[in-house]
């Protein structure tokens, strides 16, 4: 898929990786809708990246990924805007067991809500054009955090659901590829804040979750997940961590 003139659809996007995806995806000639539930840090971003890569080609919309009919706007408000949507990167999360239903309807729901809706309005089998869809996983996708086991079951299963939506199967029909990129701890600075977890024994957990990881920078996260828009097959699972390019890994009951 060629990225230049594409549209891109990003959840989460108005800060950190979803943010610094967006402005990738600009750099590389794409216009992109920052969908956020945060308005003030949306409309700020959309005004910022507006200014740098030209205001036709940034869109915001409030988005709240765990209620369907606002999602289902985002999606109508971006086809409107931009005439078409090439790409939809399903990045909106949290961490934080304590509100473990929460995270689980942001996290897994939500990613599941935005899969259907690209579906749905990007798939050949629907009038759309086909596309990309990139589910943004972890690294506890691969390797369980014991600090974070609610967040683990929710990273988990959008491998599941990314294998399941992007098999060949599924991909001759809607000519939608679905990827799962995990990535890995990034340099925001952010540290494990106790609220996000029930006692201090999982603070301690953590540190030893943490351990062998090298936090990546943001950008360079960025750029190896908007390189499998180009490069990666339908269906397929990749690592973006430590600073490395992304790596396919296998998925099978005796690999993960």
């Amino acid at each position: 898929m060629d990225l230049k003139g594409s549209v891109a659809l990003v959840t989460g996007a108005a800060t950190g990786l979803g943010r610094s995806l967006c402005e990738e995806l600009l750099k590389r000639g794409a216009c992109v809708s920052i969908c956020d539930l945060d308005s003030d840090a949306g409309e700020n971003a959309c005004d910022e990246l507006g200014k740098k890569f030209g205001k036709e080609k940034v869109l915001f919309c409030h988005c709240d990924v765990t209620d369907y009919v606002q999602f289902d706007e985002a999606f109508q408000t971006t086809l409107a805007e931009f005439d078409n949507i090439d790409i939809v990167i399903n990045n909106a999360e949290i961490m934080n067991d304590k509100f473990w239903e929460l995270e689980v309807d942001v996290n897994l729901n939500g990613t599941i809500r935005g899969t259907l809706l690209a579906l749905q309005f990007l798939g050949k089998d629907k009038g759309g054009k086909g596309g990309c869809i990139i589910n943004i996983g972890s690294a506890a996708s691969i390797k369980p955090q014991i600090s974070t086991p609610i967040y683990t079951a929710t990273k988990h299963a959008i491998l599941g659901l990314s294998k399941s939506c992007g098999d060949n199967y599924h991909f001759k029909h809607t000519g939608v590829k679905v990827i799962a990129a995990c990535v890995g701890p990034l340099d925001t600075g952010a540290t494990a804040p106790s609220n996000r977890f029930k006692s201090p024994i999982h603070e301690k957990a953590w540190q030893f979750d943490m351990k062998g990881f090298v936090p990546q920078k943001t950008e360079l996260a960025s750029k190896g997940i908007v390189s499998l828009i180009k490069e990666a097959n339908s269906g397929t699972i990749w690592t973006v961590t430590n600073n490395s390019a992304p790596k396919e890994i296998p998925y099978s009951a005796g690999s993960i």
